[in-house]
C-alpha cells in the first residue's frame, strides 16, 4: 500500500506585466499590492514582474523610481530590509509604446518561456484594443493569459461595447477581470456573508422592513493630478457607474446558488436590469449635481475646481453625484435606494447604512430616536460593521438611548487583513472571477447610468455650487428629506 505523500506539481513560472507600469495607479497601489503579497509568500516562486512604460530607462532606473515613489506608500511595519531586496529581484522594465506593434517584441524577449501570463492595463481605456491587439500579434496570449482591465471601462455605453467586442477577439470572457477595486475590500465581501451565513437577517432584508438604503463614497481631496482625466469624466463615470453601483448590487442581491463566479454575477446582474429607468423628469427631480467652491479641507485652505490646475474656467463637470434610484422588484418594492459620491467633502467615508423601518407603534414617550434601527457597513476608512439599536438608559425611568453592537473584525480574527488590490491581484492569480465584473454586468450598468448623463445635458445645467469641506450641495439634504429621511452624518 502506498502511503507516500500525493505529489503536487510546483506552480508555472508566472509573468505579470503592468502596462503604464510607471503611472500613479502602479505606484500608489499595484506596486506595494504586488509588495505585500511578496511578504505573505502568495506570489508564485517564479513569478516576474514587468512594468511596461515610454520612459527611456532601463531596469536600474526603474528600480531607482520604485526606491523614491513606492516605497512609501508601504506601511513602517510591513517593510523589511531583506523582503524588499529579494521583492526588487523580480522587477524588470521594458520600454514600449504600446500604439505600435514592434515593440512588443522587446515585451516577448523578456518573458519567461512556457510561463502563466497576468496583463494588467493601468492605461487609460483607449489604449485596451490596441494592446490587446498587439498581445495577439506577437503571440503573447494563449489559454493560459488572463487580463486585468481598468476602470472606466469606456466612456459610454458604445464605447464600452466597443472595447469588450475588441478585447473578447483576443481574450475569451472567463480571462478577462474587469476590475472594482471596492469588491476587494474585506468589509464588502463580508457584507454577502453577513446576509447569506446568517438567519437573523434575511427575513428583514426587504420592503417593508426596510425603510431606506444609502450609499455614500466621499473624497476629501480633489482633483489632484487627474485634472485631465478628471475633466473629461465627472463622478458619475469615475465612480457612480462603477463603485457604487457594485455596493448595491452586493446589498441588493438575491440568494446565489452557491459561490460560483457566474451563479453571483447572474444575480448581480438581476438588481442592475431591475433597476428604474429614469425619465428626462425623474433625472430633473431625483438626481443632484454638484461642483466644489472654495472652502476648507482637512484643516487647510482648498480652492474651488474651476481653480485648479488644467480645468478650464468653464467647466460644467460634476465632481458630486446625489440620486435617488429605485428597484423593481417585490424585495425592494417602494424602498428608495440614496447613492451619493463627491470630491473635496468633509470627510474621505464610504458606507452603506440600511435604515430599518420605524415601529408601527411605540409604547414609549421618548420618540424621538424611533428612527435608529439601523445597520452601517463602513469601508473607509476604517472597516466595521455596526448595528445600532434602542437601550434603556441607567437609572429611574425608561429614558432610551441608541448603542451600537459592534462587529470588530480585527479584534475578531488574528490573521492580516489584505487590502483590497492585494486580494484582488491574487485572485487573478489564481484565476478566480467572482469579485469582477463580467461583460453583461458592465453594460446593465452603462445602460441605467447613459440616459442620466443625457438627461443632464438636455437639461442643460450648471451643477449646484458646494463648498469645498462640506457635504454638497444642500439639494441632496433635500433629495433625502422628501422620503424622511437624513444623510447619515446630518442625523
Amino acid at each position: 500500500m502506498n502511503t507516500s505523500t500525493p505529489h503536487t506539481a510546483p506552480a508555472a513560472p508566472l509573468d505579470l506585466v503592468i502596462f503604464g507600469g510607471v503611472g500613479d495607479l502602479s505606484a500608489r497601489k499595484l506596486l506595494p499590492a504586488l509588495y505585500m503579497a511578496h511578504l505573505h509568500n502568495n506570489l508564485p516562486a517564479a513569478t516576474r514582474i514587468h512594468a511596461v512604460g515610454r520612459q527611456p530607462w532601463d531596469r536600474a532606473a526603474f528600480v531607482t523610481f520604485v526606491q523614491e515613489k513606492v516605497r512609501g506608500f508601504i506601511a513602517e511595519k510591513a517593510f523589511a530590509d531583506a523582503t524588499w531586496t529579494s521583492f526588487l529581484e523580480r522587477l524588470h522594465y521594458v520600454c514600449a509604446d504600446v500604439t505600435l506593434a514592434e515593440d512588443f517584441h522587446a515585451l516577448a524577449a523578456a518573458l519567461q518561456s512556457n510561463s502563466d501570463r497576468m496583463y494588467y492595463l493601468a492605461t487609460a481605456p483607449n489604449l485596451f484594443v490596441s494592446i490587446c491587439a498587439h498581445l495577439r500579434g506577437a503571440g503573447l496570449v494563449d489559454e493560459r493569459s488572463r487580463v486585468v482591465l481598468e476602470k472606466p471601462l469606456g466612456h459610454d455605453l458604445a464605447s464600452a461595447r466597443q472595447i469588450n467586442d475588441s478585447v473578447g477577439q483576443h481574450f475569451q470572457e472567463k480571462q478577462i477581470f474587469r476590475i472594482d477595486h471596492y469588491l476587494g475590500k474585506e468589509t464588502v465581501q463580508n457584507l454577502m456573508v453577513l446576509r447569506f451565513g446568517n438567519t437573523i437577517f434575511e427575513p428583514l432584508w426587504r420592503s417593508p422592513y426596510i425603510k431606506s438604503v444609502q450609499i455614500t463614497v466621499a473624497e476629501s481631496v480633489g482633483v489632484e493630478s487627474r485634472a485631465g482625466f478628471y475633466d473629461s469624466t465627472g463622478a458619475m463615470r469615475d465612480m457612480m457607474q462603477n463603485h457604487l453601483l457594485q455596493l448595491l448590487c452586493i446589498v441588493a442581491m438575491e440568494p446565489p446558488v452557491s459561490l460560483d463566479p457566474d451563479a453571483v454575477r447572474d444575480e448581480k446582474l438581476k438588481v442592475l436590469r431591475s433597476l428604474r429607468p429614469m425619465t428626462i423628469a425623474d433625472v430633473a427631480k431625483d438626481t443632484v449635481r454638484g461642483q466644489y467652491s472654495a472652502g476648507a479641507s482637512d484643516g487647510e485652505a482648498a480652492v474651488g475646481y474651476l481653480q485648479e490646475a488644467d480645468i478650464p474656467a468653464d467647466s460644467n463637470t460634476e465632481t458630486f453625484v446625489a440620486l435617488q434610484a429605485h428597484i423593481n422588484n417585490w424585495r425592494w418594492a417602494n424602498v428608495p435606494i440614496f447613492l451619493r459620491t463627491g470630491k473635496r467633502m468633509a470627510a474621505r467615508q464610504s458606507e452603506i447604512v440600511i435604515q430599518f423601518a420605524d415601529l408601527p407603534f411605540t409604547i414609549f414617550s421618548d420618540s424621538a430616536h424611533q428612527s435608529v434601527n439601523r445597520l452601517m457597513i463602513r469601508l473607509q476608512p476604517e472597516e466595521h460593521i455596526q448595528l445600532q439599536m434602542m437601550a434603556k438608559e441607567p437609572g429611574s425611568g425608561m429614558k432610551l438611548r441608541p448603542v451600537n453592537l459592534n462587529l470588530d473584525l480585527e479584534a475578531a480574527f488574528s490573521e492580516r487583513r489584505a487590502e483590497a488590490y492585494e486580494r484582488l491581484l491574487i485572485d487573478v492569480i489564481k484565476g478566480r472571477l467572482t469579485h469582477f465584473m463580467r461583460r453583461d454586468e458592465l453594460e446593465a450598468a452603462w445602460s441605467w447610468v447613459e440616459p442620466i448623463i443625457n438627461g443632464w445635458q438636455q437639461l442643460n445645467e450648471k451643477p449646484k455650487a458646494y463648498t469645498a469641506g462640506s457635504w454638497g450641495p444642500a439639494a441632496s439634504s433635500a433629495l433625502v428629506a422628501r422620503e424622511a429621511c437624513s444623510w447619515i452624518e446630518e442625523s
